[in-house]
């Protein structure tokens, strides 16, 4: 008899489960388009230009290995907060912010979690997430004990956003529940409301007193700008949300191994930033103790530099527009090849992942006939495409949409 007889076995994670049979196939023509990372045109790992400075930089100051703050490097956390809300914004100058620093996005999400089911009004309030959304995200609030419900998000008939359906789940939800938002570049479908939606979302939202929880795991990486990606976020706050926002350095630094991110809080009076800080702090110092240094220090120096920050703005536009033109290629293949069905939804979706509409039986043909991994909704993540392997990609999709 063990201790652990009655713990049960967790169920795969679709993606990780994704890079492991990735991982195991030799073929030549193997092409992996489940991994939510950046490649060059190579299908190479690509390393920032401007990360590279930083840390030679860093090496440079021979720096020390001391613990940072339980809220972090000040010299993240404050670019972050420039970065999300513009440097210009009202609820920074009138101190309504707190920024703590996390385990990137997902120990934002979790903080963030964590914290509402200790102190969310009404105490009962659910979590909805889009229908679809990134796969953690369930399971994040969920392990935090929150109840989780779906909205409607994606139209699965034309691959673009459901807003009726959207903005009616959301009416009748109860008041004030919290709903997690996709800033820009919605995971996994491309899929971002325009400005004019984006208010039509705020207005249910304050009609129905719901509490905004933002996931931004893009900003410039999504259009290039980031003003642009991180439009909706200060929209809200114009607007006179309270709100949390999540935020990533994974995809827009590269900084994936370094697990750098942020936590934001957004409230009404600065007079409740004390409170809303302490408890933050607390439940980091729970979970983590102190966040981890050498990410924050590179990201810090290029937020803080002017210098190190405008060449990042460059290698960002180099990103985004290498995966815009991966879009254009792939959809004109498709279209020149006459793939039945219609394929536009693929350059008006937008960021790293693409929601191409395939089904899970056309998937394993493209996993078992051509070895290309995508996953199992028709996720693929258009980073993986590149000059050397975009032909065979658009003719394995005729061939499995054909047949």
């Amino acid at each position: 008899m063990s201790y652990f007889d009655n713990v049960p076995q967790a169920p795969a994670d679709g993606i990780l489960q994704l890079s492991v049979l990735s991982k195991a196939d030799s073929n030549s023509r193997k092409v992996d388009l489940g991994v939510g990372a950046y490649r060059d045109d190579n299908g190479k790992p690509w390393v920032l230009p401007v990360v590279r400075k930083a840390e030679q930089q860093l090496a440079q100051e021979a720096g020390d290995h001391e613990y940072l703050g339980v809220g972090g490097l000040p010299a993240l956390t404050n670019g972050a907060q420039k970065l999300i809300f513009g440097a210009d914004s009202a609820a920074i100058r009138e101190q309504r912010v707190y920024s703590i620093q996390t385990i990137s996005g997902t120990g934002a999400n979790m903080v963030g979690a964590v914290f509402l089911k200790q102190f969310k009004q009404p105490t009962d309030a659910a979590v909805y997430i889009s229908k679809p959304t990134w796969g953690n995200h369930r399971n994040i609030f969920e392990t935090a004990g929150h109840e989780v419900r779906e909205y409607r998000y994606c139209n699965y008939s034309t691959l673009g956003l459901d807003i009726d359906g959207m903005l009616s789940d959301l009416r009748a939800a109860p008041r004030g529940q919290i709903i997690v938002l996709h800033a820009c570049a919605h995971n996994p479908t491309g899929i971002d409301p325009t400005a004019e939606q984006w208010a039509q979302i705020a207005d249910v939202m304050q009609e129905r007193a719901h509490f905004p929880f933002f996931d931004c795991a893009y900003q410039g990486f999504a259009t290039g700008n980031v003003d642009r990606d991180a439009y909706a976020i200060r929209l809200f706050v114009e607007r006179g949300f309270e709100l949390f926002v999540c935020e990533s350095f994974a995809k827009n630094m590269g900084l994936y191994g370094e697990r750098t991110g942020c936590l934001h809080a957004v409230v009404a009076s600065s007079a409740r930033v004390a409170a809303v800080s302490s408890q933050m702090n607390r439940l980091s110092r729970a979970t983590i103790s102190t966040a981890s240094a050498y990410g924050a220090k590179i990201a810090g120096k290029v937020l803080q530099d002017p210098e190190l920050y405008n060449e990042w703005i460059e290698n960002m536009e180099l990103m985004s527009a290498r995966i815009m033109d991966m879009r254009t290629q792939l959809r004109a293949r498709l279209e020149k090849l006459g793939t039945p069905g219609d394929w536009s939804h693929v350059t008006s979706q937008i960021g790293m992942f693409s929601f191409t509409g395939l089904n899970l039986a056309q998937v394993e043909r493209l996993r078992t006939e051509f070895h290309m991994y995508l996953t199992n909704d028709g996720r693929i993540s258009v980073a993986g495409l590149n000059t050397g392997n975009i032909d065979y990609v658009a003719m394995a999709i005729d061939n499995v949409v054909r047949n």
